[in-house]
């Protein structure tokens, strides 16, 4: 871990553990039940947000699909790993990365923040201080999805306990609360905007990536239709989130080329 990815999740950890407790500490409905007695609502309060900081720890540490070189060498040793490459047609031939020199499989790109090549690469997120590939993918959209509750319900908890008033001595006292709801909002729209654009982009079948540079992909420019990997919204999304193996893309891509028009 370096020290950038230190720091990120750092800050991560303290800014959500920071604002959580801030919450609890004013008077909102989450002070007002705890005091009644009333605990199921902060209780289910605090397991989201330590539910959102393991999702992040879990997807910021996790192998996002590094290409290694060894899976050459060990093709024949790994089921998860021949199946991805012997599924590849004998006349298709994979790139080799000119950073790495790893062969590259299709929709495989190289990161040179991580020096690594990323499988199904779809950028590299400076939030979580890693790249979003094939195999963390699909929990970073179960991390936005929980963040974005622990947001909406976080600022509907700090609203609840602002009661505003034109004086300097409430706006002592509301300080941290106001900050807290100005923060929440702010974070809310980014992780909405963000979740709905890659939900987009799965129901299609594609990376931010690919959407991004479409005319400089070689294997987009050249391919008769205007996305080979899109196999309808609900496939699409069945093999993101239920496939338990990489995926070979060069057999999807070539097979949907050969596809009568």
């Amino acid at each position: 871990m370096g020290a950038g990815g230190l720091w990120v999740r750092t800050a991560h950890t303290a800014l959500s553990g920071g604002l959580a407790l801030g919450l609890f500490l004013h008077r909102t409905d989450l002070q007002k039940q705890e005091e009644r007695g009333e605990l199921l609502q902060p209780l289910i309060f605090v397991l989201l947000v330590l539910c959102s900081v393991l999702l992040y720890f879990k997807v910021s540490l996790m192998d996002p699909g590094f290409v290694k070189a060894e899976e050459e060498a060990k093709a024949g040793k790994s089921e998860e790993q021949s199946m991805v490459i012997t599924q590849v047609p004998s006349h298709i031939k994979m790139r080799r990365c000119g950073y790495c020199m790893v062969k590259q499989p299709m929709r495989a790109k190289h990161c040179q923040l991580c020096q690594h090549c990323v499988r199904r690469y779809d950028h590299h997120c400076p939030w979580i201080e890693n790249c979003v590939g094939e195999k963390n993918h699909p929990l970073f959209i179960v991390y936005l999805s929980v963040q974005l509750i622990v947001l909406l319900w976080g600022g509907h908890v700090a609203w609840s306990g602002l009661y505003f008033e034109q004086s300097w001595d409430w706006l002592q006292h509301n300080i941290f609360l106001l900050m807290s709801f100005l923060l929440i909002v702010i974070f809310t729209i980014v992780v909405l905007l963000l979740l709905m654009s890659h939900l987009y982009l799965i129901s299609c079948n594609t990376t931010t990536w690919e959407f991004m540079s479409h005319h400089r992909i070689s294997y987009l420019r050249h391919s008769e239709l205007e996305n080979p990997f899109d196999q309808g919204v609900v496939l699409n999304f069945w093999k993101f989130f239920c496939s338990c193996h990489l995926t070979a893309w060069e057999k999807i891509y070539f097979h949907r080329n050969d596809e009568p028009v």
